[in-house]
């Protein structure tokens, strides 16, 4: 567990895999990405949190049963950086992740989902660098739940490192997710789950 006793520093991706495995067996609710070359720990989700995934799950499944959005799978980004993130939510075709272990190809993604936690690294983390990570990698869309400002924003159109197209609205209105998702989201009972 070398890495992880350092201070934060640019380590290889196999290291940080490493650690990462061995991290998450001391210690269960334990998720750490790798961005920027840099390990991270990401916020244990609460019972909110884990509500608005179930939420979500249950209306994509509603819209698009072909589709299904798995929980906490690790993506390969960064592909030139070899970074690891672990999104909330990716949103792929059906068994689209069978077999590819811990750290899953992108390719199949059609969305990636956060939710914001209760952390001082929430700004960061999921407002500013998500979007750019998930931009670079070429997911189509990025989903950003954000409990502190009770507002959804839908990332799309990724081009060279960002998203061209961003909407933000309050809970309560209608959300449509574009092509290739093609959903349109009821959020009025986000406003239950701000915790």
């Amino acid at each position: 567990m070398t890495a992880l006793a350092r201070p934060p520093h640019h380590m290889e991706t196999e290291h940080f895999e490493e650690d990462a495995r061995i991290f998450a067996r001391l210690e269960k609710s334990a998720r750490l990405e790798f961005i920027d070359g840099k390990a991270r720990s990401k916020a244990v989700p609460d019972g909110d949190h884990g509500r608005i995934i179930e939420w979500l799950t249950r209306l994509c499944r509603q819209a698009r049963p072909e589709l299904s959005l798995s929980a906490d799978q690790g993506l390969k980004v960064q592909a030139s950086r070899g970074g690891r993130a672990r999104p909330d939510g990716e949103l792929a075709p059906g068994g689209a992740f069978v077999g590819q272990g811990a750290w899953a190809d992108p390719e199949p993604v059609l969305m990636v989902v956060e939710v914001t936690c209760h952390d001082p690294d929430t700004d960061r983390r999921d407002r500013t660098e998500k979007p750019r990570v998930y931009a670079e990698t070429g997911i189509p869309l990025y989903l950003l739940i954000d409990r502190e400002a009770r507002q959804v924003a839908v990332h799309s159109e990724p081009d060279d490192g960002r998203y061209e197209h961003v909407r933000t609205l309050r809970y309560g209105k209608k959300v449509h997710l574009p092509d290739p998702v093609g959903i349109t989201l009821e959020t009025e009972q986000l406003k239950d789950w701000v915790g």
